[in-house]
């Protein structure tokens, strides 16, 4: 069984502004997996929606996670799962494409789970020390809903092959791949 992957990492306009690129991919490289893809670029909205929207059932999927969430903090919910998935999206979208952003393709054994350990939850404050998320993001999911905008978590990282297959579609050509 062959488990070299590739995956999509997104260094989102937050890890761009605090001057982390370095950082975050020297952890990447540190464990072994190869940038096979790379660019530094201002996305569109457009490109931000499609990366976020593969579906109309993955915003209501999203909107039920995000209700599954807040009700295990102990909020009353009462959001319509297809119109809260739209809110988040409507912020990721305008997050990411707020300002530049560096897109990265890597390849590796396992390296769809490997990036997403090092990376860390997607809610930085349930992240554990020593992933990217746990060491340097000081926002939550509880802040970013009160200031209405999208979690400030620095990256982006592909959840599965399905996912990074049509991720990486999104930013790259198969020209601009280097495996």
């Amino acid at each position: 069984m062959n488990t070299k992957e590739r995956t999509l990492v997104l260094l989102k306009p937050d890890a761009v502004q605090r001057n982390l690129i370095g950082e975050v991919i020297t952890r990447f490289e540190r464990v072994g997996l190869k940038i096979i893809a790379l660019k530094f670029l201002l996305p569109t909205k457009e490109q931000a929606h499609k990366h976020y929207v593969k579906n109309e059932e993955e915003i209501v999927a999203l909107g039920k996670r995000s209700i599954e969430g807040k009700k295990k903090s102990g909020e009353v919910v009462n959001d319509d799962p297809r119109e809260l998935g739209q809110q988040i999206i409507d912020r990721l979208v305008v997050f990411l494409s707020a300002s530049p952003i560096v897109a990265i393709v890597l390849e590796g054994n396992k390296a769809i789970p490997i990036t997403r350990k090092l990376v860390g939850s997607t809610e930085p404050l349930q992240s554990d020390v020593g992933t990217i998320r746990g060491d340097f993001t000081l926002d939550s999911y509880s802040l970013a809903d009160e200031d209405n905008r999208a979690v400030r978590n620095l990256v982006h990282a592909s959840s599965s092959q399905s996912d990074a297959e049509y991720e990486i579609k999104v930013w790259f050509s198969e020209k601009e791949i280097w495996s």
